[in-house]
């Protein structure tokens, strides 16, 4: 009753899109239609076709490695059979102000995938609540592991992840694993699904110089049906991208959720050290430590390291999301504000490592991230200042334009096995519009960081005057870049 319900909901949801697609062509004039006249709708694409190329080509990547390269791999690795066990597996998992519900579910599918992976393994729980050690100390005189399956506390201060990593990579390299042992680092919110450990712990055997690997992200939000569908939406978008990076072994993060990396790389001093204390040096703002991050701290590590990356499709993690805000605005605003200033911090550094190190496609990708904030805006931007200057029909025939290529977009992503919804165009151009106005922002103000379940935040001890003058500046350098960017638009137009 529940599914057909929903089926009801999503078809009505995709009638009213389509409708409203139709209302807007048909109040737009004729000429706009017409191939000969000069302001025929695919017009006013020129302006993005250099972006939609970009996605075009993470789209045809990410499923040639998905359909063809990585069902090539997978045989390969069934073909080694036992020769690609690790010879330990360490399941290291970090928690921190999560409620008693998701982190007893979390608990139970480590305990679980710790007793059926059949490996010898240690879970190891760096937390900082008695009351953590206790529900894990229940679950597991319940679901009473063999002798093989072994349990370690890790108890740290709540200074943040970094430091709960920090620790528990500590105490791994205290159980001296050897070159064939494997870590994976699970966040206290992930739900793992059954047999992930057997599909991602073989791939090290297979590719030598793979350091570290992630996994494919779904997940239950606790929250609005809106809050649910961009965060679905955002996994779907993730899933390609990966799969798209993975095709030159260049994953740009070893996401947080859930990791695995070789255990001679997680106990080296220097992975340590980065993941741990991890900063920045900025010619305007000074030296700042990162607080959030550590995803993209311990990918630029593994790169610097000379590490490849890796992306395991078919080995799933569902992630149970806590908005930190009931507001919809509000919470994707705060999340994105997280998300893209870890992305920026990293960015320039990662360039600085070279094409060489890189490859060509890897660097193409991490400039655009540099430039994307603002070709996001500049269709818009263009629209809003024709229909100023010569007629409201140019925004129209924008807005059909948006509607129809998010629609296909959309449909595209259904490729990607992740399901599909009717909110899902009106949120990929949410996302492009706010996403790239919090891009800017943050870039100007790469050292102001929060986390969203933590009120930790960055305190450098800075004099007054420095405070004022990193405040003012960002403002003004902010402003300028704004003033320039509309004003060479108006001298276009």
């Amino acid at each position: 009753m529940h599914t057909l319900k929903t089926g009801l909901n999503q078809a009505a949801g995709w009638l009213f899109y389509l409708s409203l697609l139709m209302l807007l062509a048909l109040a737009l004039p004729r000429s706009v239609f017409d191939p000969e006249s000069r302001d025929f709708l695919l017009l006013i694409g020129l302006v993005g076709i250099w972006r939609y190329s970009m996605g075009a080509l993470h789209f045809v990547r990410g499923m040639l490695f998905l359909y063809v390269v990585y069902p090539y791999y997978r045989r390969k690795v069934k073909k080694l059979g036992k020769d690609a066990d690790p010879s330990h597996v360490f399941l290291l998992v970090t928690s921190f102000r999560i409620d008693a519900l998701t982190t007893a579910q979390v608990y139970r599918s480590v305990i679980r995938e710790a007793i059926e992976c059949g490996f010898p393994t240690t879970v190891v729980c760096s937390i900082v609540e008695l009351s953590d050690e206790l529900l894990v100390k229940n679950l597991w005189t319940r679901m009473n592991p063999p002798e093989h399956v072994k349990l370690d506390f890790v108890r740290i201060p709540g200074t943040g992840k970094r430091d709960g990593l920090a620790y528990g990579f500590r105490a791994i390299s205290r159980h001296l694993p050897d070159d064939r042992g494997v870590v994976a680092v699970v966040d206290g919110d992930t739900v793992l699904a059954e047999g992930v450990v057997k599909k991602t712990v073989p791939w090290f055997q297979l590719f030598s110089n793979v350091g570290g690997l992630t996994t494919n992200e779904f997940c239950e939000v606790r929250g609005s049906y809106i809050m649910s569908e961009w965060h679905k939406l955002r996994f779907a978008q993730r899933h390609i991208n990966m799969c798209s990076m993975a095709l030159s072994k260049r994953v740009l993060t070893m996401t947080g959720r859930m990791s695995v990396f070789r255990a001679k790389v997680v106990t080296d001093p220097e992975f340590i050290r980065d993941v741990e204390s991890d900063h920045l040096d900025h010619w305007r703002l000074g030296r700042f430590q990162f607080l959030t991050g550590d995803d993209k701290s311990s990918w630029y590590s593994l790169m610097r390291l000379g590490y490849d990356t890796f992306y395991v499709p078919d080995a799933a993690i569902n992630t149970v999301e806590h908005p930190p805000e009931k507001s919809f605005i509000k919470a994707s605003r705060k999340l994105m504000f997280r998300w893209y200033g870890n992305n920026l911090r990293q960015n320039s550094r990662a360039l600085r490592l070279g094409m060489g190190r890189l490859g060509l496609f890897t660097s193409v990708v991490l400039f655009d991230q540099r430039v994307s904030m603002w070709t996001c805006l500049l269709g818009l931007a263009v629209a809003i200042i024709a229909s100023i200057k010569y007629s409201i029909v140019y925004l129209l025939i924008y807005l059909l334009w948006i509607g129809t290529t998010r629609l296909l977009l959309t449909l595209l992503l259904s490729f990607s096995g992740h399901p599909i919804g009717p909110a899902y165009p009106a949120i990929l151009y949410y996302n492009q519009i706010v996403g790239a106005l919090v891009k800017i922002y943050v870039f100007f103000r790469l050292d102001q960081q929060s986390w969203t379940r933590q009120n930790t935040k960055l305190d450098r001890g800075l004099r007054s005057f420095q405070l004022w003058f990193n405040s003012w500046s960002s403002r003004a350098m902010t402003f300028s870049a704004a003033s320039v960017f509309i004003a060479t638009l108006l001298v276009l137009v």
